[in-house]
């Protein structure tokens, strides 16, 4: 698939979205920029780059400067937020976009984070608007943001990919681009390729190291002692995505493990690399040169990965964040970098996985730990393409690979009747991440404050779920409970879909993802042995009275959040464990006896 042809199909992938949500009578005319900005926005949560986004559309004026924002996502801790601004052209062609008019348009979203960091927007914008929240939301919580970046999302294709800092009220915000080229080269399977460091430009020379060449082998093997100020440095910079291959995310300083990095950087910090096991890295290109002394050392690395030394890694970036007096200058941490050479990306991928699994045997980490290729999503992904829809013509399509439904349009439709035929059979509504799976099982399982937390992290109390309760699903999968999946699945979308309608904007202002979640969960508590999941999937819809008492609940839901936090932003009062007990205890109109979906 060549760029173009990945350009073409995902302005098809944005037209067919457009046709389904106009079908669905979703509020006003989709305009074909937010829904572009809205997949991209999806696909930079799913690629771990940032947490997953909620659509903000706004612009305005405050004397000379155009202010302008399309979406924003917050870490869960709050201390990083991203903003989205877009620039879109909606060509058949891909249209370079100059580097001084790519930031212009990132300036506008600078100059809203200026305005609402400063207090001069709050009394500027109607308060029922949802930018009003937003705007709340940073002003309330600039004290602890210590990440911000702005991403310019573009179907353009910039030279620069990340611009040079700006700096807002003492903080410095890092812009970045996701272009068309950059999506490209993550549906392509290569968004290692953007995790690099050069340590000519960071350290002023090479990284001295012991380099053990094999022209035999499929790698090469380097040994040194990183500064803990550039392991922060790539942290602080490409944060979750340096660990991609790592099978462990940060747990918190808590653990004993974790609490013993960090009392060792704050009291003994010239003892580090004497204490700690360190790092094993890969990289997919490395360069060498001389250092002061003339011995051997690592100019740069490109397509770096760490897949041991995760909690090492995110343990020095949080201590240094949190204790603004520690001082990383004397911490040295031990490396291993293996260099990949083969030219085969499934070989490359294959070595990587087994050198994570045994870097990391010491710890005790299941194997099953590596999700890509656990058995439950190969099942997953082998039921959705065997089990046809009773229809006989359409089903539903498990995305085990992030791009692969993209992929297989580019792939199976070559002809404009190909492609139509696909998406008949296929469209996007039907189309189900790994995210999405775990979030429709979580919401059924009372999990909503965990949902809430949403994209890699409700995927990961998902699996490990899993891993300790194996029953919580067959083994293997089977038919039955992937049709009772799927009806599950057109529930949850049926209830947002009739939350975001355009006659139901007066009552539901924002957070439809959230109040859907919590009013499945309610369902799950009060209906779940009752309703006939069969029938749904049979049908593949609703009966409007199943869809009237949905309705009915997802009332009473957005009035006890308004009532819990009254202005704030539904997102993230979703995300306390003290909500779902509130909604529990709701008054919800009584279950009718017309209710066909409850007739078994």
């Amino acid at each position: 698939m060549s760029l173009e042809e990945f350009h073409r199909g995902f302005r098809s992938l944005v037209q067919t979205a457009i046709s389904e949500r106009v079908q669905a009578n979703e509020g006003p005319f989709p305009s074909e920029e937010l829904v572009f900005a809205e997949l991209v926005m999806e696909h930079v949560a799913n690629a771990g780059i940032c947490e997953p986004a909620t659509i903000c559309h706004w612009n305005g004026k405050v004397g000379q400067s155009r202010l302008r924002i399309t979406g924003y996502a917050l870490s869960s801790d709050e201390t990083r937020l991203d903003l989205f601004v877009t620039h879109y052209f909606g060509t058949e062609e891909i249209t370079p976009i100059a580097d001084s008019a790519a930031a212009d348009t990132a300036k506008q979203g600078i100059a809203f984070l200026f305005h609402a960091a400063g207090g001069k927007l709050i009394d500027k914008v109607d308060p029922s608007h949802e930018i009003h929240g937003l705007i709340s939301l940073i002003t309330a919580n600039w004290a602890d943001l210590d990440q911000l970046r702005v991403f310019l999302i573009t179907d353009g294709k910039t030279k620069l990919k990340h611009f040079s800092t700006k700096e807002v009220h003492g903080r410095i915000v890092a812009i970045e681009a996701m272009d068309i080229e950059r999506l490209y080269r993550h549906t392509a399977g290569k968004p290692r390729e953007e995790v690099a460091i050069s340590f000519e430009q960071t350290l002023g020379q090479p990284l001295a190291c012991v380099h053990v060449p094999d022209p035999d082998a499929d790698y090469e093997y380097a040994l040194a002692a990183v500064p803990g100020q550039v392991i922060r440095r790539l942290y602080e910079r490409y944060g979750s995505r340096l660990l991609e291959a790592n099978v462990r995310t940060f747990l918190g300083g808590r653990g004993k493990v974790n609490k013993g990095i960090s009392e060792t950087l704050a009291r003994e910090p010239e003892h580090f690399m004497a204490f700690n096991n360190g790092l094993v890295l890969v990289c997919d290109e490395a360069s060498f040169g001389r250092c002061a002394d003339g011995s051997i050392g690592i100019s740069f690395l490109k397509g770096l990965q760490i897949v041991n030394g995760g909690q090492t890694t995110s343990s020095i970036y949080f201590a240094a964040r949190d204790n603004k007096a520690l001082d990383l200058g004397n911490v040295m941490v031990p490396a291993k970098i293996i260099i990949l050479k083969g030219a085969e990306e499934a070989s490359r991928e294959k070595l990587i996985a087994n050198i994570s699994r045994f870097a990391n045997s010491q710890n005790a980490v299941k194997t099953s730990d590596l999700s890509a290729n656990r058995a439950f999503h190969v099942q997953l992904e082998k039921l959705a393409n065997e089990t046809w829809c009773p229809d006989g013509v359409g089903r539903w399509f498990y995305e085990r690979a992030s791009g692969a439904y993209q992929v297989m349009m580019l792939r199976e439709g070559t002809t404009p009747a190909q492609k139509k035929k696909i998406a008949e059979a296929i469209p996007t509504k039907r189309k189900l991440s790994k995210n999405d799976i775990a979030k429709y099982h979580e919401a059924w399982r009372c999990k909503p404050a965990q949902v809430a937390l949403a994209g890699e992290k409700n995927f990961a109390a998902f699996m490990a779920a899993l891993d300790e309760n194996p029953s919580l699903v067959p083994d293997p999968l089977d038919a039955k409970w992937y049709r009772a999946m799927i009806a599950k699945v057109i529930v949850f979308k049926t209830l947002e879909s009739l939350i975001k309608a355009k006659d139901a904007k007066a009552v539901f202002r924002q957070g439809y993802a959230n109040i859907a979640t919590y009013v499945i969960s309610i369902v799950s508590e009060r209906l779940g042995d009752q309703l006939d999941f069969e029938l749904i999937w049979q049908r593949q819809r609703l009966s409007p009275e199943f869809q009237r008492l949905l309705y009915s609940w997802a009332v009473e839901v957005n009035s006890i959040f308004e009532q819990v936090a009254p202005g704030r932003q539904i997102s993230e009062v979703a995300k306390r464990p003290e909500v779902w007990p509130r909604v529990k205890a709701g008054n919800y109109p009584k279950v009718g006896s017309d209710i066909p979906e409850l007739g078994g």
